[in-house]
C-alpha cells in the first residue's frame, strides 16, 4: 500500500524572506560623527582684514581659556565659578584665529562637540557674571553680560551672546581685555565666535556677526 506524496504545489510568485532574517542582510551605515577641525569655518572664509590661520591641537589648549578670561589652574572667588570643564583635544575642540594687524584686535572661531545644553552655560554666565581668578600670584577680574540672544543662523540652533572685559594686574602694570562673543548651538556641536581686542574701541560688531552666521552655517552644513 502506497502513502500519498506530501508535498503540495502553492500558486503564487514566490516571496524572499524578510531581510531581518537573511543572513545577508545589509545593517545601516553608521552615522558619519565630523571632527571639529572638519566643522571650523576655513581660514579663507574670513573677511578682510582679518588674517586667519587655524590652531594646531597644541595652542587650542592655551588659547581656548582666553576666551573665558580664567585660565586653567585658577583660584576663583566666588567659589565654584570655574568655566564648565572642557577637552582641549583635537576630538572635541578646534579654533581658526583672524587677526587684524592694523589693531590687533581678533575674530576667533571655537568649535566643540559634547558641549553641555546651552541652558546650563547661560545659568553659569548669570550665577558667575563677576569673578576674581588669582593664578601666579596675579588677579584679574572677569566680568561678564549677558546680551539679547542673537537670531538663530539656522533653524534648531540655541544662541547666546555676551560681552566680557578682564582687567588683570594693578597700576601700570595692568591690562584690560574686551571681549564680545556669540554662541550658536546645535544638538552638542558649539560655535563660539569672539571679537577680541585689547583697547576701547568699539568692536567690530558687522565683521563679528558676519563670521559668526558663516561659522555655524559651515559647521551645519551636510
Amino acid at each position: 500500500m502506497l502513502a500519498s506524496a506530501c508535498s503540495q504545489t502553492v500558486s503564487g510568485d514566490p516571496r524572499p524572506e524578510p531581510a531581518a532574517l537573511t543572513a545577508t542582510a545589509t545593517a545601516p551605515a553608521p552615522a558619519i560623527v565630523r571632527t571639529p577641525g572638519e566643522l571650523v569655518l576655513p581660514p579663507e572664509r574670513f573677511p578682510e582684514p582679518y588674517v586667519a590661520v587655524v590652531l594646531p591641537p597644541e595652542a587650542v589648549a592655551q588659547a581656548a581659556p582666553d576666551l573665558t578670561g580664567i585660565q586653567p589652574g585658577s583660584r576663583v572667588d566666588p567659589g565654584g565659578c570655574l568655566p564648565p570643564a572642557q577637552d582641549y583635544g583635537p576630538e572635541s575642540t578646534a579654533m581658526v584665529v583672524g587677526t587684524d594687524n592694523a589693531s590687533r584686535a581678533t575674530i576667533s572661531v571655537e568649535v566643540t562637540r559634547s558641549a553641555p545644553d546651552l541652558a546650563e552655560y547661560r545659568t553659569y554666565l548669570t550665577e558667575c557674571s563677576q569673578v576674581d581668578a588669582t593664578v601666579r600670584g596675579i588677579t584679574s577680574t572677569v566680568s561678564t553680560v549677558l546680551g539679547d540672544d542673537p537670531a538663530a543662523p539656522l533653524d534648531g540652533a540655541g544662541t547666546l551672546a555676551l560681552t566680557r572685559t578682564v582687567d588683570s594686574g594693578r597700576g601700570s602694570g595692568g591690562m584690560t581685555q574686551s571681549m564680545a562673543t556669540r554662541i550658536a548651538q546645535i544638538e552638542d556641536v558649539r560655535v563660539t565666535v569672539t571679537y577680541m581686542s585689547f583697547d576701547a574701541a568699539a568692536p567690530d560688531t558687522d565683521n563679528l556677526d558676519r563670521v559668526f552666521r558663516e561659522a555655524v552655517d559651515f559647521a551645519a552644513r551636510p
